[in-house]
């Protein structure tokens, strides 16, 4: 049986699951997208990441044809009529249909679709060992010329660091910012944790507001563990004690080596495993019920 794909307003077969090749997403990469996970029959931080995606599309004026009510029920309709307890959402609003030029006034109606299904972003083995990473020359992009607080369709510069770390033989790639400060990774957040103090690189650097990476400073403070945002280099990352990344894609997974330099004891730190403990923890109990007891 195929995929049941929301599309304005419809559930329909993946095959037939269409849009036009007119539509803004597709020629300019117009739009905003969030990708949410289920757990154990429940959506987690729906109203986060519904939060996030109207933010994103009023920076870029663009308004949504559904309340966030509505969208959130268009949600949880995809992830059922897929019988999932357990996946990944992609929720997606373009412009939707203009020409060829690029006037967004040209686009009377945005279109919006869901995808529910599974993703798996690294294997088991790098999860309970940790995993390799580089930094590559590609750069974050500026916050003046594209603010990456704005979850777009244009994901251009995180392929480019992806495609050179994939040459390298990594799985992940660091991006630096112009000033050489570690900002984020291709799809992923990145925390330190230096003599007990948990730090990630700050928003306005460019680095996400990752749902994930609001879960996990939340729970710092729950644990009474120091935490901050904070700038800070290559320097301090191959010197940290613990370093791991997080991500709704990736969820939290330990960085045990960067550049060729082993970070700490080259396995996963002690107050990242704590911290892993608690999220998932969370995940078992919080959400919004996707099927009706």
């Amino acid at each position: 049986m195929g995929l049941k794909i929301y599309l304005d307003g419809k559930l329909v077969d993946e095959e037939n699951a269409k849009i036009s090749v007119f539509d803004h997403g597709l020629l300019y990469g117009d739009g905003v997208f969030e990708g949410i996970r289920a757990y154990n029959g429940r959506v987690f931080r729906l109203e986060e990441h519904l939060d996030r995606l109207y933010s994103g599309a009023h920076a870029i004026m663009l308004k949504i044809p559904l309340s966030k009510k509505e969208i959130g029920e268009a949600v949880i309709k995809t992830v059922r009529a897929n019988n999932l307890a357990d996946g990944y959402m992609r929720l997606v609003v373009t412009r939707g249909k203009g020409d060829l030029g690029l006037d967004p006034k040209k686009c009377p109606r945005p279109t919006v679709f869901v995808i529910a299904h599974k993703i798996t972003l690294y294997p088991k083995e790098m999860y309970d060992k940790g995993m390799e990473i580089i930094t590559v020359p590609t750069v974050k992009n500026l916050v003046s010329a594209l603010d990456t607080q704005i979850k777009s369709l244009n994901y251009l510069n995180n392929i480019l660091a992806k495609i050179e770390a994939n040459l390298a033989g990594a799985s992940e790639a660091i991006m630096l910012s112009k000033d050489g400060y570690v900002v984020e990774c291709t799809g992923d957040n990145i925390f330190i944790i230096k003599n007990g103090v948990l730090m990630t690189p700050p928003t306005y650097l460019g680095a996400l507001p990752g749902i994930t990476r609001g879960v996990i400073l939340e729970l710092a403070a729950k644990l009474k563990i120091t935490s901050r945002e904070e700038l800070f280099t290559r320097y301090n990352l191959y010197n940290a004690d613990e370093c791991f990344l997080t991500g709704t894609g990736a969820e939290i997974i330990s960085v045990v080596k960067i550049d060729g330099r082993i970070i700490g004891d080259g396995v996963p730190g002690k107050l990242s495993k704590k911290l892993m403990k608690e999220f998932w923890a969370l995940t078992k109990k919080e959400g919004t019920p996707i099927y009706k007891k």
